[in-house]
């Protein structure tokens, strides 16, 4: 799982050649950390396949603004630097898969 800032968000999340499930997030919000451990077994599992991203929307609210995060957790995934599938709220782990296209 990697940790996606304003800096280095281009390169990990746009011009990543995998598809990125990005979690916009904060850390005094209950379902974000209801949805952490199946984020985490994702990220394990789909090495290599997919790529699992955390923004922190109090750390980054720039992006949160860019992409209209106004509930969390909000879940973008990006395919060739685009966004192609979202969801908001906790999702379950074959939900997650399917916006994956895995």
């Amino acid at each position: 799982m990697i940790i996606v800032t304003k800096e280095n968000f281009e390169q990990e999340v746009l011009n990543n050649p995998l598809p990125v499930l990005v979690d916009f997030w904060a850390s005094w919000c209950g379902p974000c950390r209801m949805l952490m451990p199946t984020l985490e077994t994702l990220s394990k599992e789909l090495a290599g396949k997919a790529v699992i991203a955390k923004i922190n929307v109090d750390e980054q609210s720039e992006l949160a603004a860019k992409f209209g995060v106004m509930s969390i957790p909000t879940l973008l995934v990006f395919r060739g630097g685009q966004v192609v599938e979202s969801a908001v709220g906790v999702q379950p782990k074959g939900k997650l898969l399917a916006m994956l296209g895995i």
